[in-house]
């Protein structure tokens, strides 16, 4: 029988944000004093298996979670852009896509197409992006667990691709917690499961950090 690959999509962990503005790729947001204490936490959760490559989004909360987890394993931490957060238009603003925005007319053609959804990345290309990162890195190291270090939006994405569902979805109802551990399982190219796991319990969506 084929050995299992197991890919863990993590997302990062809580982002000083104390305006509590929609970050997305904007630069200058790293982890909070509890962020810095969630990765350390992951990283422990993983520490154990035999992780072969420990790889991160450009962006620098994903790279400072994904640090001490690639220490764990005397391992540096490689970057791979397309883990990268998702486009949003509401990026910088304090409020998001939803009722809020539906208070201002100028946001309002931003707002035409929730299932694309046209405030942001279509689904799909996010759903493209993570796929391929997930099995390149799959198959460069069959048999051995990978760890991508991403973000909430991408990493559901991804998940419900993988599940084969619609990608379109309420933001509130993602189950991606912070610092959470996100497990596709395959027996060679065949994706055979996926495990959920909150190494730091259930954080639900931080305040202010919507897909991210």
């Amino acid at each position: 029988m084929t050995e299992l690959t197991r890919v863990h999509l993590v997302r990062h962990g809580e982002v000083f944000n104390p305006r509590k503005v929609l970050y997305g790729r904007l630069p200058g947001f790293g982890l909070s004093e509890n962020g810095h204490r969630q990765a350390k936490v992951t990283a422990q959760h993983l520490a154990e298996l035999d992780v072969a490559a420990v790889v991160s989004s450009p962006l620098e909360r994903a790279q400072q979670t994904a640090a001490p987890i690639a220490a764990a394993h005397n391992l540096t931490v490689g970057v791979d852009p397309r883990l990268i957060e998702s486009r949003n238009a509401f990026e910088g603003r304090t409020f998001e896509a939803g009722p809020a925005a539906l208070s201002r007319p100028a946001m309002w053609p931003l707002l035409r197409n929730p299932f694309r959804p046209s405030w942001g990345e279509p689904y799909t290309e996010i759903a493209q992006r993570m796929l391929a990162a997930v099995a390149e890195w799959r198959d460069a190291h069959p048999g051995r667990h990978l760890v991508l270090v991403s973000h909430q939006l991408p990493v559901w994405t991804a998940r419900r691709a993988l599940e084969g569902v619609h990608l379109w979805h309420r933001p509130d109802r993602r189950q991606c917690g912070l610092a959470s551990v996100t497990t596709a399982v395959y027996q060679g190219t065949r994706l055979v499961g996926i495990e959920y796991a909150e190494p730091n319990g259930p954080t639900g969506n931080a305040p202010g950090s919507v897909g991210a």
